[in-house]
């Protein structure tokens, strides 16, 4: 039975929002996480490191992202292993940033002057030492921008978790349609959401690449 959209749903629009901030902060810290080792490891002197990581980037890099939370969420069930939406949701968020995010934090390693790293060589320092102390802290610098960047299309892609039953704010828009059947309302509500999230981060990136710049 259709009813009348009402002013509820759009507070449950707006609560639903927190689900999608969620989904986006455990995506970017466990895609941090996971996309640090594999910059580490695209950027490693041992050979079958660079190898693995350039595998794992090219897998999740040239497959889409939706194929991947359909074989998180059932693929866990077919090994006897069910997983709740939000747990497929934010592991196959994860592992698809940390693909990305590796590859951004791979060229901003990349970027550091190769100075750099024979100074601290000639500082005698240790392998561990020239990456943590010398190299990292200058990449950080120019990660920045394209990181922060990175985060809004992730914001964005949370709303791939509706096709496996995740309560999100896209699935919640659709869940509130097939009541009203007011779909350019509803969807124009939550795109309205999604731009309050997204702009200002897009904004404070855009400042960021500036102010990088002129330094």
């Amino acid at each position: 039975m259709i009813r009348a959209f009402e002013w509820r749903d759009a507070l449950f629009l707006l609560l639903a929002l927190r689900w999608t901030i969620l989904l986006s902060v455990i995506g970017m810290a466990g895609g941090g996480v996971l996309g640090l080792a594999i910059a580490l490891g695209r950027t490693s002197a041992r050979g079958w490191l660079r190898v693995l990581a350039a595998l794992y980037i090219r897998v999740f890099q040239s497959t889409p992202l939706l194929m991947q939370l359909f074989l998180v969420y059932f693929g866990a069930g077919m090994l006897g292993m069910p997983v709740e939406p939000l747990t497929a949701a934010a592991l196959g968020l994860t592992l698809n940033a940390a693909a990305f995010l590796g590859e951004i934090w791979r060229g901003s390693i990349e970027s550091v002057p190769r100075g750099q790293e024979e100074a601290a060589r000639a500082l005698a320092l240790k392998p561990w030492q020239r990456v943590a102390l010398v190299i990292l802290p200058q990449a950080v610098r120019i990660a920045i921008a394209p990181t922060v960047g990175f985060l809004v299309q992730l914001i964005k892609n949370t709303s791939l978790a509706a096709i496996i039953g995740f309560m999100e704010l896209t699935r919640t828009g659709q869940v509130i349609n097939n009541a009203t059947f007011r779909p350019f309302l509803v969807f124009s509500l939550v795109a309205l959401l999604y731009f309050a999230l997204c702009w200002p981060i897009s904004r404070y990136s855009r400042r960021l690449e500036i102010r990088l710049a002129r330094g």
